[in-house]
């Protein structure tokens, strides 16, 4: 676990969770895209002898989960389908307030002939995790472009750095990775390279639907939202600035990226930072995006979700001044 600008001096928890007077908002996060987009706020909050906020990054999910529930952590940046199950099993008291990372999922191999879904008929493909994100959105492509499952091999790993060492070890096989994995991959190894984005391919069979392939939102538990409106409002506004940073100083963000221990290396992190969707999406667009992505999970796999998706009390409102 890694925590940048702790606050724990300025803060005192107490016995169910509540903060005293001197709020200081508890932000966790997973190592990865979701936390690049903090990286400017948690400088700034270092820098800052009253701090707003305390991060605590981890390398799982799992990890996060038992701490939103037991109100150890105010706001939480976890995979989206994660935030809807989470929703369920806390019986609606969890808020969505933004997006926070989209699609960073490619195909890559060595052979560059693949260029589409249509290429991976036939294929070995792999991937990480059965019945995890990636396996759901290789399957409703695979689906959609006419592909049963019985005309492709699907191999599963632990990890995506264990894809990553088959591809290799055989550059011609194809495997499905998130970045910042898909950079180091194929800076480690020249033959490979990035051939099928599947964001791209998500979004052009969602042009109707206002679907999009959503990786990463920002969560808020309800307790602390009725509470503390006003600093959760300020954190969307903090985070939007940290994501625009980002994204416009590359160079700068990638130092940040490596001093925070997301990337081991600025000269790795700066390749990947433009092709992680690092966002800040937040109202209708966000509710509109994310529902028709939660709505395509459900009609896969249910339990993907949670059992049932989230009412419009999941959705809340970011007010800009």
């Amino acid at each position: 676990m890694i925590v940048a600008g702790l606050a724990l001096s300025c803060m005192t928890v107490v016995a169910d969770g509540d903060h005293s007077d001197d709020v200081v908002v508890r932000v966790g996060s997973l190592k990865g895209p979701t936390s690049m987009g903090l990286v400017s706020m948690m400088e700034e909050n270092e820098k800052d002898d009253d701090k707003d906020y305390e991060f605590t990054m981890v390398t799982a999910a799992d990890e996060l989960l038992p701490q939103i529930i037991s109100g150890q952590i105010d706001i939480a940046l976890i995979p989206a389908n994660v935030a809807s199950v989470l929703y369920n099993k806390m019986g609606g008291e969890l808020s969505v307030i933004d997006i926070n990372t989209l699609g960073v999922l490619y195909a890559v191999s060595g052979d560059d002939t693949l260029t589409g879904i249509g290429g991976l008929k036939g294929r070995t493909i792999y991937l990480t995790g059965k019945g995890t994100t990636p396996d759901y959105v290789l399957r409703y492509l695979l689906e959609q472009n006419g592909i049963g499952l019985d005309e492709v091999t699907l191999e599963y790993k632990s990890e995506a750095t264990e894809v990553a060492a088959v591809l290799a070890e055989t550059p011609d096989a194809v495997g499905i990775l998130p970045q910042p994995f898909v950079t180091v991959a194929t800076t480690k190894n020249e033959a490979l390279k990035p051939v099928i984005d599947l964001t791209q391919e998500w979004d052009e069979l969602n042009v109707e639907t206002g679907s999009r392939l959503v990786t990463g939102v920002t969560v808020v538990r309800n307790e602390f939202l009725e509470k503390y409106e006003d600093e959760v409002q300020d954190f969307v506004e903090d985070h939007m600035e940290s994501t625009a940073f980002i994204n416009s100083h590359v160079e700068e963000g990638a130092e940040l990226v490596e001093k925070v221990g997301i990337i081991e290396k600025a000269a790795i992190a700066q390749k990947a930072i433009p092709y992680c969707n690092i966002v800040c999406i937040t109202g209708e667009e966000m509710k509109e995006a994310l529902s028709g992505y939660l709505g395509v999970l459900y009609d896969m796999a249910p339990e993907s979700v949670g059992g049932e998706l989230p009412d419009d009390t999941f959705y809340w409102t970011y007010v800009e001044d």
